[in-house]
């Protein structure tokens, strides 16, 4: 086990999906849903969001989940729009995390510059390195038109689909995603290039 690697990638990831899945309840309750609220989930306390076993699957298979937020579609005002809004929140919210990730990390480099050889400085800089690489991460995955993920309910929401059939797909998406993810783990088949797009995000900020 790489203990260096969990000591890096744990707090980004409990930041990024505590963030996430508190900006998907912020935008339901202020869309006209208190249902995350009345759930004790607008909250910045990771232990109201993260899934144990979701938590490990990202740590150690790239991929995972927290628990997810839940909302009424019929105290929002626009369902099918509202829909689509709060599952944008929460991908947004990783992509502008990895945005501020980078910037605190070229602040930190140009204020420091050669002087930054302790200890702390660079484990700081890996920290924030991991922090955007794995929150620009959260954002491309949970953006894929795959469901369940957030971008599913984004796309399938400029289509007039029948619920019966959206349903179906929905159901189909989980084991799709799950063996997509497994070829990938275990070939040498690139089939949702996620980590080039990462590289081409951080390259960009930093």
């Amino acid at each position: 086990m790489d203990w260096q690697y969990l000591l890096y990638s744990v707090p980004a990831v409990l930041i990024g999906l505590t963030v996430h899945e508190f900006c998907h309840g912020f935008a339901a309750y202020k869309l006209g849903d208190s249902t995350a609220k009345d759930q004790g989930r607008l909250t910045f306390n990771p232990l109201k969001h993260i899934d144990i076993i979701g938590l490990l699957f990202i740590v150690f298979a790239g991929f995972g989940w927290a628990k997810p937020v839940q909302f009424n579609p019929q105290n929002l005002s626009r369902p099918r729009r509202d829909k689509a809004l709060i599952a944008l929140a929460g991908p947004v919210s990783n992509l502008l995390l990895g945005i501020l990730f980078c910037l605190i990390l070229r602040f930190l480099v140009y204020v420091i510059g050669n002087d930054g050889s302790s200890q702390l400085f660079v484990h700081g800089v890996i920290l924030l390195y991991y922090g955007a690489a794995i929150n620009f991460g959260l954002f491309v995955f949970n953006i894929l038109p795959i469901p369940p993920l957030d971008g599913s309910h984004i796309f399938f929401s400029g289509l007039n689909l029948r619920p019966e059939t959206e349903q179906r797909i929905m159901r189909i998406g989980m084991p799709l995603l799950f063996v997509i993810i497994v070829i990938q783990n275990t070939t040498n088949i690139t089939i949702l290039p996620i980590g080039k797009v990462v590289d081409a995000l951080i390259s960009l900020f930093l």
